[in-house]
């Protein structure tokens, strides 16, 4: 091999770590959201296992387990992969936002279960609350309630503060009740972990694909993905009639909200997570 071809073998690998360390992205032929960091937030870890009081399947193994599977996905694409949490460790919500709004061309993607005390709620929704996360919350919910065996619950628009704190299109997706029986089952199953994660990741690739024209069957990433119909719930935890786990960790009328308020102030997840929203 010549000398000077024998230097640029080993010059171009040495590029490629350059490019990783540098934060850059490898680029994906066609694609420009290669370019792009995503944030993958999997709600509550450690001490804070998420849903709510006797719940079978903790939710903080689920989240975990989806977030790493989609992790590997979106880096089959070429996507730079930031993990919030990357083991059961917990993290407090102004570090998550931290993280997420370190990335100034990132988006930002918070795995959740749903969890209520009736054991017949359920279904799957998405919560965004910057107008600049709409089309990222449209394409996620898109795929992800469209792939699922569980009714669609809808994109919502709440103060949550991972969603409010964040600089960043972000949104929060609800995988299902873990309290229902059959959504509680397909969680416990390894393949519906992966489906959900194979649909999250669609559409994270999807988003720029969103468009106001409405479409009554799902299609691939790349054609039109229409625009979601949401419920604007940004005052929802002012209301007393919404029985929620977080509406009631801001009540200091009981003893128990005290004890929920004490773990609020640390940054627990269950204040910024939409559960038992069942009225």
């Amino acid at each position: 091999m010549p000398r000077k071809l024998s230097h640029l073998c080993f010059l171009i690998p040495a590029l490629s770590i350059a490019t990783l360390v540098c934060g850059a992205s490898p680029a994906v032929e066609g694609s420009r959201e290669a370019s792009t960091t995503v944030v993958i937030d999997a709600g509550h870890g450690g001490f804070d296992h998420g849903g709510i009081p006797g719940q079978r399947i903790p939710e903080k193994e689920m989240t975990l387990d989806v977030a790493q599977r989609l992790k590997g996905l979106l880096a089959a694409s070429g996507y730079r992969i930031v993990m919030t949490r990357d083991s059961d460790v917990f993290v407090p919500l102004p570090t998550r936002v931290a993280i997420a709004n370190s990335y100034q061309n990132g988006i930002f993607v918070c795995i959740h279960f749903n969890s209520a005390t009736r054991i017949g709620a359920d279904g799957i929704e998405t919560y965004f609350y910057s107008r600049n996360s709409l089309p990222l919350a449209s394409a996620v919910h898109y795929f992800v309630a469209g792939g699922a065996p569980s009714p669609n619950r809808g994109v919502r628009r709440r103060g949550y503060y991972v969603l409010r704190k964040t600089t960043i299109p972000a949104v929060l997706v609800e995988c299902g009740f873990l309290t229902n029986p059959n959504e509680g089952q397909y969680a416990l199953s390894p393949s519906y972990r992966q489906k959900l994660a194979e649909e999250i990741a669609a559409g994270v690739r999807g988003r720029f694909s969103v468009t106001s024209t409405l479409s009554s069957t799902r299609v691939a990433t790349g054609e039109s993905i229409p625009l979601q119909s949401y419920t604007d719930q940004t005052n929802v935890g002012s209301s007393g009639r919404t029985r929620s786990k977080h509406s009631n960790k801001r009540s200091s009328r009981t003893k128990s909200s005290k004890k929920k308020k004490s773990s609020e102030s640390t940054g627990s997840e269950a204040s910024a997570t939409p559960k038992v929203r069942e009225s």
